[in-house]
């Protein structure tokens, strides 16, 4: 089983290096409805394993100079303090077995439809974002600052729920707020603030006991080749073809989760 569970890494780590994403609303599902995992121990170990392939890419885009360190500390303003709450909620409530799944799966149907509606309308995102004229619309500079917070709150409780939304729904989010940020520092700033999230909500399922280390381990020896050999094959497999393919899959899984 160990060996399925690297062989999976590998095939989503591979995905994540082509597309820049599908980690979380890949694995976590794949944990369970392939491999039976429970929901929460899925979520658990998701989060840490997201957090470990994550630093060496933010690390990159850090060296690279893609990553607006402003924009990440505001999101994280946000996120971190949610997921802290979340977290505290989830140990207070001592929800049952049974409910817990039940809300877990729910959050991670609801977040996995998300996702390829996101992934879907992502580049008309962008465009509504621009006046004919080819100027872009952008929130007033004073709203600015609480909407990126908010932001980073809801996904920081998402994330920590369903262990996804960091990927696609915060690039998704930083067009919208930000859409004179290039492509790049989109990309390196969502991965920047997505390593401390998924850190600390990965912790926090540390201390409710939701984390299998042994299953963590075998999907990172899988993931991080696969990740690195997917990075040098992106600029070769066109993303318009991959693009609704990969939100198609996230879409059947979520109705599948649905009836889980």
């Amino acid at each position: 089983m160990d060996g399925l569970y690297t062989v999976s890494g590998f095939l989503v780590g591979l995905i994540v290096g082509v597309t820049g994403v599908g980690g979380g609303s890949l694995m976590t599902p794949l944990l369970v409805l392939f491999f039976g995992i429970s929901p929460t121990t899925a979520v658990g170990t998701d989060l840490l394993y997201a957090s470990l392939t994550k630093a060496l890419g933010g690390w990159v885009h850090g060296r690279n100079g893609t990553v607006d360190w402003k924009v990440v500390g505001l999101l994280s303003l946000g996120s971190l303090p949610a997921a802290l709450i979340t977290i505290v909620l989830l140990k207070y409530l001592a929800l049952d077995a049974k409910t817990l799944k039940g809300l877990v799966t729910g959050v991670l149907s609801v977040a996995l439809v998300l996702t390829a509606t996101a992934l879907l309308l992502k580049e008309r995102i962008r465009k509504l974002a621009q006046r004919e004229d080819g100027t872009v619309y952008e929130l007033h500079h004073r709203h600015l600052t609480g909407a990126t917070v908010a932001t980073g709150f809801i996904v920081g409780a998402l994330v920590t729920i369903s262990s996804i939304g960091a990927g696609v729904l915060g690039t998704v989010a930083l067009l919208f707020l930000y859409p004179r940020m290039s492509a790049s520092r989109v990309v390196g700033t969502d991965i920047a603030h997505a390593v401390p999230l998924t850190a600390v909500a990965g912790i926090g399922h540390v201390a409710l006991g939701t984390v299998d280390f042994v299953l963590l381990g075998s999907l990172l020896l899988g993931s991080l080749p696969g990740i690195y050999i997917g990075s040098h094959l992106s600029a070769k497999v066109p993303e318009k073809i991959l693009r609704p393919v990969l939100a198609s899959m996230l879409l059947l899984i979520g109705t599948r989760l649905v009836l889980y």
